[in-house]
């Protein structure tokens, strides 16, 4: 039975060319693909008797004239008009085997980005995975990997980090997309501050509560490159760029890294002023002293400023307060603040200083 001659040969070989196929391998396809059918159709000759495949029946495919035999220990039993399954199978097999390749030239062309940004569109969601446009195929961004005050409205264009390519249990492959990883913020950094990308200025550290806050630490390998500024930028163009691409909810502190932790700790703590800082290097814990007034600020809403800044640096932070000697002694109960008040009231006098001021390399510059 021939059920295309050497044109077969010739458009197989095209397409595998053209594909990055392997003949060899369609052909094998091909012939467990035509078996298949054959079982299917005639089960009471290709099916053995403990309901297996019969071992002596096989397929034979010509790759130079195309012509596909049913063989059973040796002789042709090819049922008549079965030409017409066989060629339908075997152009479902040809085109499941281009599928494959190009999945996996598209797999290969993002696993060399893999660590790096990509732009995509959302294109739509389910209720744990948002499925992304990047371009030649689609990333999956899990919830795990969303930031919690983002909505993701389909059409949405957003920067990702390429966290990494997972295979699933089913043996495919998808491209993981990241909102929260802390590179994320690195890479945007490496993409706004020359001094950055070419290594002048270090990140040593960057610690994240996504969409809330964020601290990164910084050093310059040259002297009189100030990497704090050169990180916030003229006016702080740069760090509010890299807000902007958070959708501008992420505050971002640039604290310049420092060998003494002392210093590091005090400045890790910013935009609160530190009375005093004890180290207990045998537990790596640090007790922290501040002016009762300061304290709403070094803990931040809901911790997060501490904590952010433990995770910095590294160390266990106990914020100790102590009474203002020129703060006022009583205070009216009608003028009793709340702590997420004060915390704002702070910050409002702390972005007024620095208005008055040149920032130093301990600034916090905030969106």
């Amino acid at each position: 039975m021939v059920i295309v001659k050497s044109e077969f040969t010739l458009a197989l070989n095209q397409v595998a060319s053209e594909r990055g196929i392997l003949v060899s391998e369609v052909i094998e396809s091909m012939q467990a693909a035509i078996l298949a059918a054959f079982r299917k159709e005639h089960p009471e000759i290709a099916v053995g008797e403990e309901g297996d495949v019969d071992p002596g029946v096989e397929v034979n495919i010509d790759s130079n004239t195309g012509e596909i035999q049913i063989l059973k220990d040796g002789e042709d039993i090819t049922p008549p008009g079965f030409g017409r399954i066989a060629a339908q199978t075997a152009r479902q097999v040809i085109v499941q085997k281009i599928r494959e390749a190009e999945k996996k030239t598209v797999i290969a062309h993002y696993q060399d980005q893999v660590g790096t940004l990509v732009r995509g569109r959302v294109i739509r969601r389910d209720l744990n995975n948002v499925y992304i446009d990047i371009g030649k195929t689609e990333g999956v961004l899990p919830r795990d990997e969303q930031i919690r005050n983002e909505t993701y409205v389909v059409n949405s264009k957003y920067i990702f980090y390429l966290k990494e390519i997972a295979t699933t249990i089913a043996g495919y492959s998808r491209i993981i997309l990241s909102r929260v990883h802390p590179n994320l913020i690195v890479e945007l950094f490496k993409r706004e501050v020359p001094e950055v990308g070419n290594g002048t200025v270090e990140i040593k550290n960057v610690v994240r509560e996504p969409g809330e806050r964020a601290k990164i630490a910084v050093s310059s390998s040259q002297s009189g490159v100030d990497p704090v500024g050169a990180c916030v930028g003229q006016k702080g163009v740069r760090v509010q760029t890299v807000t902007d691409e958070l959708n501008g909810h992420e505050k971002i502190d640039i604290i310049q890294w420092n060998s003494d932790s002392k210093i590091f700790i005090t400045s890790a703590l910013s935009p609160a002023s530190v009375q005093s800082v004890e180290l207990n290097t045998v537990e790596n814990r640090a007790k922290v002293t501040v002016l009762e007034i300061q304290a709403p600020l070094a803990i931040g809403k809901g911790g997060v400023n501490v904590n952010l800044a433990a995770r910095l640096t590294g160390f266990e932070i106990d914020i100790l307060q102590i009474e203002d000697p020129n703060a006022p002694k009583e205070v009216a109960v009608n003028e009793k603040i709340t702590e997420e008040e004060t915390v704002e009231k702070v910050e409002e006098v702390a972005q007024e200083e620095k208005a008055e001021k040149k920032p130093t390399k301990d600034t916090k510059v905030e969106e």
